[in-house]
């Protein structure tokens, strides 16, 4: 399946609710927000304002015609305090101001399992080389190393093989199945 990747806009705040479906309705689900310390009364509120009032689009989302079926938060990774603070990662990242990071991908369960998660993080590659990231970091999941089938909410950083089929190599992990990506960039910005 082919998707049309999209920045994430003030105007195409109904498709990035739509993305996030029946548990996006509710304002205190994640609504991308983990990693981030927002001052706003919930998590919807929060992604709101931040996709409102950002010069830079936060995330792309995905479109299966003119349907939004996924999403992915792509930033400086200095912006989240999530990850600065992470001593684990710590560890295995160096200090670069100019590093981007994908943290999270949603895509409606009605279309997981058709590669929309490859394609947003391939377009996510691009889109930090066209705003001058010298790297894009992720921090996905090694699936063999989990016991069982994963629940999405399991992987929603991504899966190792994911970014690894978008050309990211591997810096360290921060546990046996956390592997920390990494893709260079030559940038175009």
């Amino acid at each position: 399946m082919t998707v049309r990747v999209e920045p994430a806009t003030a105007e195409r705040w109904a498709d990035i609710a739509q993305v996030f479906g029946p548990r996006g309705r509710r304002a205190d689900s994640c609504w991308c927000q983990r990693f981030r310390d927002a001052d706003a009364p919930d998590n919807r509120t929060a992604l709101h304002e931040e996709v409102t009032h950002s010069d830079v689009p936060v995330g792309l989302i995905a479109y299966d015609g003119e349907e939004a079926v996924g999403w992915t938060r792509v930033v400086p990774r200095s912006t989240l305090p999530g990850i600065a603070r992470n001593r684990a990662l710590a560890r295995i990242l160096d200090d670069d101001p100019s590093a981007l990071w994908v943290t999270c991908f949603v895509v409606r369960r009605d279309h997981r399992g058709q590669g929309i998660g490859v394609q947003l993080l391939g377009e996510a590659v691009e889109w930090a080389a066209r705003h001058g990231a010298s790297v894009l970091d992720g921090h996905p999941v090694d699936t063999d190393l989990l016991s069982g089938h994963p629940a999405p909410s399991a992987v929603f950083t991504g899966t190792l093989r994911m970014f690894e089929r978008v050309g990211f190599v591997e810096l360290g992990r921060t546990f046996p199945s956390r592997p920390v990506m990494r893709r260079a960039l030559a940038t175009s910005g």
